[in-house]
C-alpha cells in the first residue's frame, strides 16, 4: 500500500513539474514574441508620434513620445507642399497594372507547368526557378538599355510591361497551389469537351483565390512602395509616384521630419489596409502554397 501511494506521489510531482516546464516555455515564448513585436511596432510608433509634432519638440532630448498639443494640421501641409494627389493616382494605376499583369502571367506559367505535360517541363521549371539567383542589380543595367532603345524611357512601360512576363517566386508559388486542385474536375471538363484555357479561367482561377489574393498582394505592395523603378525610367514631374514624392518632399521642405512622417502615415496606410481587409486569403494562401506538390 505504501509502494502504491509513492508511485502516486511521484506521478503527481511528475505531472506538475511537467505542467510546470510547459508554462515556462509558454511564457518565455510569449516574452520573446512580445519583444520581437514591439522592436517591430517602435518605429512606426515613432513615426505617428514625429507626425503629431510641433516643430520645436522633433529633435529635443529627451524625446516626446506623446506630442502636446497635437498638431493635425501637419498632414495637410505635408500633403500640399508636393503635389501627393497626383502621385497618389499615378500610384494607384501603376500599382494595380501591376497587379493584373502578375496575375495573368504568373498563373498562365504556373498552370502550365502544373497541369500540362509537354517534353522538357522539368527543365523549363529549373531553368525558371534558376533566375530567382540572379540579383537584380545585375540585370538593371542590359533592362535599362533595352528600353531606352525601345524608346519607353520616361513612361510607365518599363515598369507595367514585365509583370506581364511570369517572374519565377510568383509563379512557384501559383504551381504549388495548382498541384494541390482536384484533378477529377478537370478531367471531367475535358471529358465533356473543354480545352486547357476554358479549366484555367473557370476551374483553376476561382478555386485558387487564397494563393492569388496573396500574389495581388505582394505585387501591389512592391509597386506601391517601388522607388528604384520609377525614380530610373520616369522622368516627367507628372508621373511620379508617391515614393519619389517623398523623395523630393526632403528636398523641398528643408527636412522638416514632422510634415515627411506625416506624409509617410498616408503613404502606408494603403498597404495596411489591404493587409486588414484580405488577411484570411493572405495567410491561408501562403500557408498551402507552401505544403502542397
Amino acid at each position: 500500500m505504501a509502494s502504491v501511494n509513492m508511485d502516486h506521489s511521484e506521478l503527481t510531482r511528475s505531472r506538475r513539474a511537467k505542467t510546470l516546464r510547459t508554462w515556462l516555455w509558454k511564457g518565455f515564448v510569449v516574452l520573446l514574441l512580445l519583444a520581437i513585436s514591439a522592436f517591430i511596432v517602435f518605429p512606426v510608433l515613432w513615426m505617428l508620434s514625429t507626425s503629431l509634432k510641433a516643430n520645436e519638440q522633433v529633435m529635443v532630448y529627451p524625446p516626446v513620445w506623446i506630442p502636446k498639443p497635437l498638431v493635425w494640421a501637419n498632414y495637410a501641409k505635408a500633403w500640399t507642399v508636393v503635389p501627393f494627389t497626383r502621385y497618389t493616382i499615378n500610384t494607384a494605376l501603376y500599382a494595380f497594372a501591376v497587379v493584373i499583369g502578375t496575375i495573368l502571367s504568373n498563373s498562365l506559367a504556373a498552370y502550365g507547368f502544373a497541369r500540362l505535360r509537354f517534353p522538357g517541363k522539368n527543365v523549363l521549371f529549373m531553368i525558371l526557378l534558376s533566375t530567382m539567383m540572379i540579383p537584380g542589380m545585375v540585370t538593371m543595367i542590359p533592362q535599362y538599355v533595352l528600353y531606352a532603345k525601345l524608346g519607353w524611357v520616361g513612361t510607365y512601360l518599363p515598369l507595367i510591361v514585365p509583370s506581364f512576363f511570369a517572374s519565377a517566386f510568383f509563379t512557384f508559388m501559383l504551381r504549388q497551389f495548382f498541384l494541390g486542385l482536384p484533378e477529377e474536375l478537370m478531367e471531367a471538363a475535358r471529358i465533356d469537351g473543354a480545352n486547357e484555357g476554358w479549366i484555367w479561367w473557370k476551374i483553376a482561377m476561382p478555386l485558387s483565390k487564397p494563393a492569388l489574393a496573396t500574389v495581388a498582394i505582394w505585387s501591389f505592395e512592391g509597386a506601391w512602395n517601388d522607388y528604384v523603378g520609377p525614380v530610373l525610367y520616369l522622368t516627367d514631374e507628372k508621373l511620379y509616384t508617391l515614393q519619389i514624392g517623398l523623395a523630393l518632399f526632403r528636398s523641398q521642405s528643408d527636412i522638416y521630419w514632422q510634415y515627411i512622417m506625416a506624409a509617410s502615415v498616408v503613404v502606408m496606410i494603403p498597404v495596411v489596409v489591404i493587409y486588414a481587409v484580405f488577411q484570411d486569403y493572405f495567410v491561408e494562401g501562403a500557408a498551402v502554397s507552401g505544403i502542397k506538390g
